[in-house]
């Protein structure tokens, strides 16, 4: 057996291995044709497509609107409640009188006096 004949027996496996985990792929693809039907409805012009009771009857609400109703403005409420309780973590609200503190410790002046000839009445 010739070099040139091993050589090209070898390229001819590399390239069937090569092939071989594509044909075996292709057999476990899903197809998908985009196919699921109709799912177009055309407008009427009704809120929620309910069709308009005759004149002095009521519309009988389903079993979730009640549950979605009180759920939803409960968690509005309770949303609001947290909101109104919640921590103050601002920095201002802390550095303020840390800073005054510490400048009152130190016995530095730390309010502003205008100068004498700002003309405000307090500088006299």
């Amino acid at each position: 057996m010739s070099l040139k004949a091993a050589s090209s027996g070898t390229v001819a496996a590399a390239r069937q291995a090569l092939r071989a985990p594509s044909t075996v792929a292709r057999t476990f693809v899903q197809r998908r044709f985009a196919s699921g039907g109709g799912g177009y409805n055309p407008p009427t012009g009704r809120l929620f497509n309910e069709k308009p009771l005759p004149p002095g009857q009521k519309r009988e609400k389903e079993g979730w609107e009640s549950l979605w109703t009180y759920g939803m403005w409960g968690s509005i409420v309770f949303g609001t409640v947290l909101y109104m309780y919640k921590p103050d973590t601002s920095i201002q609200s802390w550095a303020l009188p840390e800073a005054t503190k510490r400048l009152e410790q130190s016995g530095k002046a730390w309010q502003y006096k205008p100068s004498v000839n700002s003309g405000y009445p307090e500088s006299e």
